[in-house]
């Protein structure tokens, strides 16, 4: 920068050679125009726009411009000027002498607060009246630059897939300036300052300098190596004039990021399992892989397959979600004595597809080999269940069959195997320990409750010497054919009919155990013996299994039979039996009912359910008699506590209030005159014992309280009680509340003084009741009322 340096002058024409530099404006605006004589221009012409550069260092207040009116030569005027920054907010940063009319600015100004600022100048005479039309003014702020470009964050994050082509995009870095965009001042460009790590290229990665865009320069993105890049972005402006231009700087992180660029690989070529046969679920090998892309993503989590070995499909593999192994698994039972070796042929490959242009095989291989040990097997039964038809009957000790098992380890040495019962409900078999051959140890019976269906089941065991020593279980199944071992019997074993010949016949069913052909139809028959049965009663058969027996005679007395009935089933031969039918004959009503039940009943009943009967009874009434007399005990011991209670403990002594005792207003008409102390006193003689109506008496017998000392008596008092105890009595009309009542018992004889010596609080106030305030707080209160004076 030159600066020149000029002698300041100090006569007095130069100074005013240098205040003519100042623009003047003149109401209305005037322009001289070369060789052109001064002309009057419009009033509506606009003053160009004065520009002010910003952040000025003075001196203030600094002159801009001079405002004057061509017709301040005739009057005398004032100048002043009006808008924000003048009058209004931001107030006084331009001011205007109002003589001379020179407008001037009073401190910096700022671009990015305020860009431009619109004035308005006015003049007016001494009286205040306008002389020319306002003029606009408009003063520009010129830009300097004095802002940094900032960007909007400092740390930028941005990814780029590992392997990508030069030009790919990755991401944008933005950064402003408040400087003045269309001014040198705020345009920006942007460069890479430094690029970390620098492998495999220092310059993998350039940015646009006008938009900020990061693009890939270089190949050879390889997460495996770099995950990560770190670049320094700087933005300058002055377009990017590194001289004069301001700058700011940024970081962007970028991230590369995984793709399948590596396929798993076996760390062996071959594993080895082993399992013991007859096992399931049981895991026989680990597979163990190498992956180098990023763990726990698609590209690095392995799937298993088998491409040979397991015809039968024994097998499976397992991918373990932490440790990405492969896990062999048998899911089908492996028999020994069949196959004792296993090679297995597995491939790996990833759960998504390697990236294009990858040059590795797409999956590895590897070979299972797996050995099968054998174990001692449990021996099985041949077949099982066995079946067996055999007629029911069949006497003890017949050899019914034989049940064998086998054993399937023909590669271990072993004795032969042993057999036991196992199961056995009606104990009707045995097994002999060496050849299996059972027989019969007691009858078989088709209609046990063993038998369902006709099917009776046993189960047996065979057990081997082996290490650890194995058993199977094997079921016999017996069908039992049916033999005509039963005879029919009637049921029900009771009936119910009436002593007259009524249509009212009873219905008896004949019941066989045995099946088809040796059960129905039966045959039903009255025996011969005695005649009386065939007299009285008869039978007809109204079905294969149904009868009806009824009377035979018009009348039967009442009371139980015992009527014998002979049925036969169809067997061959046939079977038959005599069954005893208890028939009840009553009396009946109209509708055929019983009328006489309690005879009946009591017939019915057999000697030990009445007697058991009339001991309970005995037993409940001798408890109701224990709980009276233990009642009635209670309550003497009760009276006899009451009797040796101290006579000062009765509470009948006591003060009782009850309730009030009259009868409304009509029961308030007394001559009070009567109630007043009398002067003279009745001897204790003639006291009554006790004053209470004719109807009411003391539910217990009076105590014998001890004599009380003799007390005044209220003569008047009791004559007035007595007249009105009277008057009530023999008044029929008279309402029961105007009569006395007796509300509490006292007892005969008292202690205590007459009421007639309670005095009032006029006649006692000169006693001294203090002593009362020592008898507790019940009753300090009387002696507040008693000791408190007249008033």
């Amino acid at each position: 920068m030159r600066v020149k340096l000029t002698p300041e002058p100090t006569f007095t024409g130069a100074l005013e050679k240098d205040q003519r530099k100042i623009e003047e404006i003149i109401f209305p605006w005037q322009q001289y125009k070369h060789s052109s004589p001064l002309k009057r221009q419009k009033r509506d012409w606009v003053i160009p726009p004065i520009n002010l550069p910003e952040n000025s260092k003075g001196p203030f207040p600094q002159e801009l411009v001079r405002i004057r009116s061509d017709r301040d030569k005739s009057l005398s005027l004032r100048y002043s000027v009006t808008g924000p920054g003048a009058d209004q907010p931001p107030t006084g940063i331009f001011i205007i002498n109002p003589i001379s009319g020179q407008l001037s600015v009073t401190k910096p100004l700022d671009r990015e607060q305020i860009a431009s600022f619109h004035l308005r100048a006015h003049a007016v005479d001494v009286n205040g009246n306008q002389v020319e039309n306002p003029i606009d003014i408009v003063i520009n702020v010129i830009d300097m630059n004095d802002n940094r470009p900032e960007f909007l964050h400092q740390v930028w994050n941005g990814t780029v897939p590992e392997g990508s082509k030069p030009g790919t995009y990755v991401m944008t870095v933005t950064a402003i300036d408040a400087d003045d965009p269309n001014t040198q001042n705020g345009m920006l460009r942007y460069r890479i300052l430094s690029q970390a790590p620098s492998s495999p290229s220092p310059n993998m990665f350039t940015i646009n300098n006008e938009t900020g865009d990061i693009i890939t320069v270089a190949a050879g993105l390889d997460r495996e190596k770099v995950q990560q890049y770190t670049l320094i972005i700087q933005a300058t402006d002055m377009e990017g004039n590194p001289t004069y231009g301001l700058s700011n700087t940024a970081t962007a992180v970028i991230a590369v990021t995984d793709v399948n660029d590596n396929p798993p690989e076996f760390t062996a070529m071959t594993f080895y399992g082993e399992v013991p046969e007859n096992r399931v679920d049981v895991i026989v090998a680990n597979l163990t892989v190498t992956d180098k892309d990023q763990p726990h993503t698609p590209a690095w989590n392995a799937l298993y397959r088998m491409t040979g070995g397991d015809p039968t499909g024994r097998f499976t593999i397992l991918t373990d979600p932490n440790s990405n192994d492969g896990l062999v698994t048998v899911v089908k039972p492996i028999d020994f004595e069949t196959n004792r070796m296993f090679v297995l042929t597995v491939a790996a490959e990833n759960q998504v597809p390697l990236a294009k242009g990858i040059q590795h095989p797409p999956q590895s291989t590897a070979t299972v080999s797996i050995t099968v040990i054998d174990v001692n097997e449990s021996p099985y039964f041949v077949p099982n269940p066995k079946l067996v038809r055999q007629e029911e009957g069949l006497m003890a000790g017949s050899m019914l069959t034989t049940f064998t098992a086998q054993d399937p380890d023909r590669y271990m040495q072993q004795t032969s195997l042993r057999y036991s019962k196992l199961s056995d409900p009606a104990n009707w078999l045995k097994i002999d320990p060496v050849n299996g051959q059972i027989t019969t140890t007691a009858v078989l019976d088709r209609e046990s409750i063993y038998v369902q269906n006709n099917m009776y089941n046993a189960t047996f065991l065979a057990s081997d010497n082996g290490i650890p020593p194995m058993s199977g279980t094997g079921t016999l199944q017996i069908y039992l054919l049916d033999i005509n071992d039963n005879a029919p019997q009637v049921h029900p074993k009771e009936a119910t009919t009436c002593e007259t010949l009524q249509p009212n016949a009873i219905n008896i069913t004949a019941v066989d155990p045995d099946i088809d052909p040796n059960a129905g139809p039966f045959a039903f028959e009255l025996p011969d013996t005695p005649a009386s049965i065939k007299r009285n009663w008869t039978i007809v058969r109204i079905s294969g299994d149904h009868a009806q027996l009824s009377l035979r005679i018009r009348f039967l007395e009442a009371g139980i039979y015992d009527v014998p009935i002979v049925i036969t089933d169809s067997g061959n031969p046939h079977a038959s039996s005599t069954s005893l039918l208890k028939v009840k004959v009553c009396q009946c009503d109209l509708n055929g009912d019983c009328t006489d039940v309690d005879r009946i009943v009591g017939a019915g009943l057999g000697t030990g359910a009445i007697i058991a009967i009339l001991l309970c009874i005995i037993i409940l009434l001798i408890l109701v008699l224990m709980f009276v007399v233990w009642m009635k005990r209670r309550d003497k011991e009760r009276q006899a506590k009451q009797l040796l209670i101290d006579p000062e403990d009765d509470v009948r002594d006591n003060i009782l209030k009850y309730d009030e005792e009259g009868g409304g207003e009509e029961d308030q008409d007394y001559d009070l005159s009567q109630l007043q102390q009398p002067d003279t006193v009745e001897p204790d003689a003639i006291k009554p014992v006790g004053i209470r109506r004719l109807d009411e008496r003391p539910i217990h017998a009076e105590p014998q309280y001890p004599v009380r000392s003799a007390a005044p008596h209220p003569g008047d008092i009791g004559d007035f009680i007595n007249e009105g105890l009277k008057a009530a009595d023999n008044d029929p009309t008279a309402p029961p509340y105007d009569s006395l009542l007796v509300f509490d018992y006292e007892g005969s004889g008292s202690t205590a003084g007459s009421l007639s010596s309670l005095n009032s609080s006029s006649s006692g106030g000169e006693q001294d009741y203090d002593y009362l305030n020592d008898w507790g707080p019940r009753f300090k209160k009387l002696a507040d009322m008693y000791g408190g004076g007249d008033d």
